[in-house]
């Protein structure tokens, strides 16, 4: 699983013309499912991201983490992080994993997310969507598992 993590202070997913999902300060979340990741990966992820300490602290030192901060969380499943650019023009998306593997394993990342005590947010799963954000910092990390 591989996650585009950005610090914002506002974010939002609009499909066809309607928001499904939006947060205040938190973090805006692309999610990347490999073929062959499993929910322990989802578990180590979902930890490590609640309680990376990126949000600052009275001294303006990234020392806060998303629960520190009591801050909202907005995932959006993207595929498109698997894309492989070594060859060719066009990116081959041959590692992501297909929908029917893939979606269950968001689902249960958003679950965990959710169930330590953060509020959530989505997209609609394989939906053309539009996401809208103030990146705040700014702040973009990227984290990745390993494979197991």
């Amino acid at each position: 699983m591989k996650a585009v993590i950005q610090r914002v202070s506002q974010a939002s997913v609009t499909v066809n013309g309607q928001v499904t999902g939006q947060i205040n300060e938190g973090l805006l979340i692309l999610l990347g499912i490999k073929s062959g990741d499993h929910e322990k990966q989802a578990d180590w992820l979902a930890d490590k991201i609640v309680n990376l300490r990126i949000f600052p602290d009275a001294e303006d030192k990234m020392n806060r983490s998303l629960l520190d901060v009591q801050g909202e969380a907005l995932i959006i499943s993207q595929f498109t992080l698997y894309g492989d650019c070594e060859r060719g023009r066009r990116p081959s998306f041959v590692e992501a994993a297909r929908p029917e593997e893939a979606q269950p394993l968001y689902d249960y990342f958003v679950k965990q997310i959710h169930d330590c005590g953060i509020r959530t947010a989505t997209g609609v799963f394989q939906a053309m969507m539009d996401v809208t954000l103030t990146n705040s910092g700014p702040v973009t990390i990227i984290v990745e598992t390993k494979q197991s």
